[in-house]
């Protein structure tokens, strides 16, 4: 699902994650800056988020114990943001990988959330049908691992908040060059600033590790679900990226490394 203007939404459908309605005090999630999502700037530079996840916010601990207990109870609807706190809900800018354990969740609702990244565990979760991330508006791209959900076939995506959408065509971040060994790399431990990620432990396209091998970090933006995603892709081998499908339609058709690079026109051209 697209939006087109998005009103500020104080009761919704997929529970009451949103910010505080006109009057009242206080916001739950941080402001994002990247770039204008309202208005087109396609020539402008854009980064990653740099933020790391504060593993010891009281947040992120509630967020592990209701994955622990949504794994336990293979229940199929997911909806932590709304059990959270407030505070709670601001301190998550990421989901853990833990997530890969929901493999009986159909359903995962993030609505209003303060999220930058979703992890590649994600691609574990082999029952998702649908997915809602609407009004994250500093989420603005995926792991190409969700392509693994082959039952996902809905979503509910902010697509302006989106590199490379279709309204406004923001440029993508340049990625890394490809490095031919990761050897003096901690792949445990990269600066999200210029990896996009915290860890890179397997190869996006064959799910081979990475140690010891190569790194090719390049866009592509798929079709996946209802909407089309700007996915990174972290693959092993410059055969893995020469084995990824075609762009979706009006998008840069081949993968790419971000940066300048040249976009179909946006809709606003």
């Amino acid at each position: 699902m697209t939006d087109e203007g998005e009103p500020r939404l104080y009761v919704n459908r997929w529970g009451d994650t949103s910010d505080p309605a006109p009057g009242q005090r206080g916001s739950y999630r941080d402001i994002c800056s990247c770039f204008d999502q309202s208005r087109p700037h396609p020539r402008a530079r854009v980064g990653f988020h740099a933020e790391r996840q504060d593993t010891s916010a009281p947040g992120w601990q509630h967020l592990l114990e209701l994955i622990d207990e949504a794994a336990a109870d293979r229940r199929e609807e997911f909806r932590p943001l709304t059990v959270l706190s407030p505070e709670e809900r601001r301190q998550i800018i990421t989901l853990p990988p833990s997530i890969a354990r929901l493999t009986a969740v159909k359903h995962l609702v993030l609505y209003g959330s303060n999220l930058v990244r979703i992890p590649p565990e994600i691609g574990a979760m082999t029952s998702l049908e649908e997915f809602t991330p609407y009004t994250s508006y500093r989420l603005h791209w995926f792991p190409y691992e969700i392509t693994r959900c082959r039952k996902l076939t809905r979503s509910t995506v902010s697509t302006r908040a989106l590199f490379g959408n279709y309204k406004m065509r923001p440029p993508f971040p340049q990625l890394q060059p490809s490095l031919d060994s990761v050897a003096d790399l901690d792949l445990g431990n990269l600066d999200p600033r210029h990896w996009g990620a915290t860890a890179i432990r397997s190869c996006s396209v064959c799910d081979r590790p990475i140690e010891q091998s190569r790194l090719h970090q390049v866009w592509i933006s798929l079709r996946v679900a209802t909407d089309v995603l700007p996915l990174l892709v972290s693959a092993c081998s410059s055969v893995c990226v020469a084995a990824l499908p075609g762009s979706a339609r009006d998008y840069v058709p081949t993968p790419h490394k971000g940066g300048q690079v040249d976009q179909p026109a946006s809709d606003w051209d």
